[in-house]
């Protein structure tokens, strides 16, 4: 009978734990329920957001320190399972709204990041622009030329005035080749006289040689046939008949 009276309250007593623990567990899913999505306040400064990530960095180590810490604890405890779900479930929920200050804190700086080089990039190129406009107002202003107008086509052929002025000056020019032309030619007719004269001579010499050379030998022929004809005639023995 006291066996059996002491196993009824070891099971009314467990049974009671069980109920004040799964009312506590109630109790506290309720209480981080009532955290509801995660409302982060609005980044003024980039030094705002890197605070917010310092700290959020922070609370990150620190909920996973309680939470390794809590899961020990569990271990020791009857129901296990219940315990180590309500400690994730708590991890979960710091880390969801951990996560979203990141995510703001991030997002604030890309954006500002962005907004800063779009000011520098405008403020660089409207010194681009003034520095332009300095160097073309600085530039000499182009000086206009003014070409000629184009003389008018000459008419096609030449005119008479042209043509006759054009005869004028070839026979100027020939005129005047022909003037330098006649020393030349003067020079050239009196050493082809001079050479005539001289064949004429030396014909006239040649001539007077010959008959002089003909006149002595008819000379001598005559003298040799006198002599003859004055020497004494001699007789020329007659060989006698056979």
């Amino acid at each position: 009978m006291n066996m059996m009276a002491n196993t009824l309250y070891k099971l009314g007593a467990a049974l009671g734990l069980a109920l004040a623990l799964s009312a506590c567990a109630h109790q506290g899913a309720a209480a981080l329920d009532e955290v509801g999505a995660p409302q982060v306040p609005a980044t003024l400064s980039v030094e705002e957001a890197d605070a917010k990530l310092k700290q959020s960095a922070s609370e990150r180590e620190a909920a996973e320190n309680e939470f390794a810490a809590r899961e020990l604890e569990c271990y020791d405890k009857f129901f296990v399972n219940n315990c180590l779900d309500q400690a994730k479930e708590k991890r979960r929920l710091i880390l969801v709204r951990l996560r979203a200050v990141d995510a703001e804190a991030n997002y604030f700086k890309r954006a500002e990041s962005v907004r800063l080089r779009d000011i520098d990039l405008a403020r660089t190129q409207e010194d681009a622009r003034l520095d332009a406009e300095q160097r073309a107002a600085a530039l000499p202003k182009p000086v206009k030329v003014v070409m000629p107008e184009p003389a008018p086509p000459k008419p096609e052929g030449k005119s008479v005035a042209e043509r006759e002025a054009a005869q004028a000056a070839k026979e100027a020019k020939q005129a005047a080749a022909a003037a330098a032309a006649a020393p030349r030619r003067a020079a050239r007719e009196a050493d082809y006289a001079r050479k005539q004269a001289d064949a004429v001579a030396r014909q006239k010499r040649v001539a007077q040689r010959l008959a002089e050379r003909q006149a002595e030998a008819q000379a001598k022929a005559a003298k040799a046939a006198a002599a003859a004809a004055a020497a004494p005639a001699v007789a020329v023995p007659v060989p006698p008949a056979k």
